[in-house]
């Protein structure tokens, strides 16, 4: 069982990450999810980080409901189940390093791509090809949110049907992440208490209504000028906390 310092900051960051993900659709899984491996072990902080994220961005879907993409949707349902198939198959469990290195390279993959080779989530085919490759990030890496706004960056979605689109497709990946990390063995360990589990979702659904009150007064340009700031400082912060683990006795 984690300290009750320790579970308060985990609520705190809940709250605050919930709040950052309402806001931009991404970022706040990142910041969430490398908290939690500071104090658990690996496949238990992804079963809590996907339960939190899951009521998080089931809200944020909800919300959001009257611009989601429902044909882009469906699609996407369909490459993320299969790749999660062939992933449950293979079953692997990845390290914190790995984790911290994926979660600080990702961000920076999403960027060096050629905007000529971005692809389009409109298009006919790109939804399903997105839903394999983000589960399979998902499942290796922590967190695919990066990757999958590529996806969108080319697309003539308004930014409240990207966040509402991308909310219901990654409320795929995080069932799928919780059923793929729950099978582990260490998923179950007792580490948070099954209180703090109801406990973490009502702080979700609290941080994602919040921002949910600001994204509507938010500027297009200011939408994404914050995105990339917040998102370089945390890749940069994790990159060198894998590093570390790695260069560690």
């Amino acid at each position: 069982m984690l300290a009750p310092y320790a579970l308060a900051l985990i609520g705190l960051a809940v709250v605050v990450t919930s709040f950052i993900s309402g806001m931009f659709g991404m970022a706040g899984g990142m910041l969430l999810l490398g908290l939690l491996l500071l104090f658990m072990d690996v496949a238990a902080a992804m079963v809590l980080f996907a339960i939190t994220q899951m009521a998080a961005n089931s809200w944020r879907a909800v919300l959001w409901r009257r611009h989601v993409a429902w044909s882009i949707v469906w699609r996407f349902l369909v490459g993320s189940t299969a790749m999660f198939l062939v992933m449950r198959t293979i079953a692997i469990l990845p390290s914190k390093a790995a984790i911290y290195i994926g979660l600080g390279l990702i961000p920076f993959a999403a960027y060096a791509l050629p905007r000529q080779l971005t692809p389009d989530i409109t298009r006919p085919g790109a939804p399903y090809l997105c839903g394999a490759f983000i589960i399979l990030l998902q499942l290796l890496a922590g967190a695919a949110g990066h990757i999958l706004d590529i996806f969108f960056q080319k697309s003539p979605l308004d930014r409240r049907t990207i966040v509402g689109t991308k909310a219901v497709t990654q409320v795929t990946g995080h069932v799928y992440r919780i059923a793929y990390f729950g099978s582990f063995e260490l998923g179950c360990d007792g580490q948070i208490p099954i209180w703090g589990y109801a406990v973490a979702i009502v702080l979700a659904v609290a941080g994602t209504s919040l921002a949910g009150l600001v994204l509507v007064r938010m500027t297009e340009s200011g939408f994404r000028q914050w995105r990339g700031r917040i998102t370089i400082g945390v890749a940069l912060s994790y990159l060198g906390r894998g590093l570390w683990l790695i260069a560690a006795p």
